[in-house]
Order: structure tokens, then sequence, then C-alpha cells
């Protein structure tokens, strides 16, 4: 049934493609961003910021439902940046009587001593749902798309090094999935009542090692990436690679290695029984996000 939905981070990597699956779909979406003159995506372009209350209620006047892809990993103090904008859109979307909120976390056992990113997305999950609007959560790992962060660090370090220093954290198990693996479960997910309220981790067909999905991107290319194991260096060392070697800003790329220590796979496959669809596998998942990367240049 068509719901008119809000879509938050509606330019971004992951919202930008779900809206336009939204919108095919038959849904009226509308895509939520700070800067809606210069939006030229899927949907209405609405006016909304996370900071600002008040925006929110009005983004979210006749909306029934609404996805919710913010964060500040960017910033240094994303944990308190990311834990109040939770609130204010909690709060906002009790006032507009929202049916479901749809989020999407990260992957990780609550049994492990996750990172501060992954506690962080923890803690939103549960501030979202703190007002009494029904959260949907997807926990996932690594989204491998054009455009996606961790994603971008992988393609550019088998871009960029022939021969690659293997920290300890690229010999934890992660478990890939496809960009469009990722949209179809968001999308099935709305107004399922199969998955109002619940959490569910989803995740491609491949559990692979960091290094391991470095080597197979570079397959996939035809390139062929030497790895010396150094064990000992760092995550700020890591960090500061990185950001040296590939795009990603400092901050970003430090948030990230202190995730890259916890095994990020799934346990909980119950989503298959919620959204049909067989999930794409990894060197597939590269080949389609190194082509759209390619039909953009």
């Amino acid at each position: 049934m068509p719901q008119t939905v809000l879509v938050t981070g509606a330019s971004g990597f992951v919202g930008s493609h779900l809206c336009t699956a939204l919108v095919a779909a038959g849904h009226d979406v509308r895509a939520m961003t700070r800067h809606p003159d210069d939006y030229d995506g899927a949907g209405k372009a609405v006016y909304g910021d996370v900071d600002d209350e008040q925006s929110l209620r009005a983004a979210m006047d006749g909306v029934t439902a609404a996805y919710y892809f913010v964060h500040a990993l960017g910033s240094d103090d994303f944990e308190q940046r990311d834990a109040d904008s939770a609130r204010r859109f909690a709060a906002a979307a009790a006032d507009a009587a929202l049916r479901q909120i749809v989020y999407l976390g990260g992957l990780g056992s609550d049994q492990d001593d996750l990172s501060a990113h992954l506690r962080s997305r923890r803690q939103v999950e549960k501030l979202l749902g703190e007002t009494g609007v029904p959260v949907t959560v997807l926990r996932a790992a690594v989204v491998i798309g054009d455009g996606g962060i961790s994603w971008e660090i992988t393609r550019q370090l088998v871009e960029h090094l022939p021969v690659m220093l293997t920290p300890k954290w690229t010999k934890t198990r992660t478990q890939p999935i496809a960009l469009a693996d990722v949209v179809r479960y968001l999308a099935g997910v709305l107004g399922n009542e199969k998955a109002i309220g619940r959490t569910f981790e989803v995740g491609g067909p491949d559990v692979l090692e960091y290094a391991d999905m470095m080597r197979r991107a570079a397959i996939v290319q035809g390139k062929k990436l030497r790895m010396i194991d150094v064990p000992l260096l760092s995550t700020t060392l890591s960090s500061h690679w990185l950001a040296l070697v590939t795009d990603v800003d400092l901050t970003t790329a430090r948030n990230l290695v202190d995730s890259m220590s916890n095994e990020v796979v799934v346990r909980d496959k119950s989503i298959h029984d919620v959204v049909s669809g067989e999930d794409i596998g990894y060197d597939e998942s590269v080949r389609r996000a190194l082509a759209d990367r390619a039909a953009k240049s």
C-alpha cells in the first residue's frame, strides 16, 4: 500500500538510491535535505535539519513513516551529536503520529567490546523508539556500492597501492552487503507488519576478512595486491595512513578503523522470512560498484 514517506539523508549514499526505489514502488517520497533548492534526486525535496526540531515537525506533516539515515561520523563529538539528533527526531515523529521509523544501524554483537561508532549506533536505535513510535532496525556491515565510505576505502587502497601494510584489524571478519540488497531490504520492511518494532541483521552471502575484501576487489579489477602483515600498527597510525592514501578525512578514518576491530557478521537470518530475494555475492557487488563509478565518469 502506497505511503507518504520521509527519507532523511536523501542525497546521501543509501538515501538517494532508496528514494528512487520508493518512488518506483509508488510511494509519495519526501526527500529531506538542508538544501532543497539544490536537490535533484527522486521524490519531493523538503527542508529539514536534525538540529532544528521545528523543521523536523514541518517535514513530517502528513507523513506516515520515516527513514533515518543520519550520523555525524566525521565529527569528534559524533556520539553526543547523534544522540541529540535522534532524540529530536523521535520527539517530532511522536508528535506527527508516525506509524514506523526505519533505521539503518551497524552489525556487531552486544556481548563484544563495541567501538564508539557501533555503541553510538546502538544508542540511536534505542533513542528513536523512546517516544513510542515503532522502530524497524536493519543492522549491516560494509555496504558495497559507488560512493559508500567503507567501500571507497577498499577501492582506493586497491587502486593506489601495489603493496599494502596489513594491520591486525585487516584480519577481522565482516559480512559485506551489496547496495542493491540494502535498498531491497529497506524498501521491503516499509509498512510490513512482520517488521514493525523488530531488529534484523542483513549481509551478503560471503563472510570475509577485510584483507580478503581488498584482495578479491583487486582480482576483480585484474590487479595483484601484495600484503605485508604489520600486526603492531596502531589504530591511530592506521587512520593517519588511510587518510593519507585515500580521500577519507582523518576523523572519519579514525572512527571507522576503531570499528574494524569488531567482528560484524550476521547471526540472525530472520530478515529472509520478511523480505524475499537472493543476496548478491561480494565479487558481483564489486563489479556493480565499479560499473556505476565508470558510468559517472
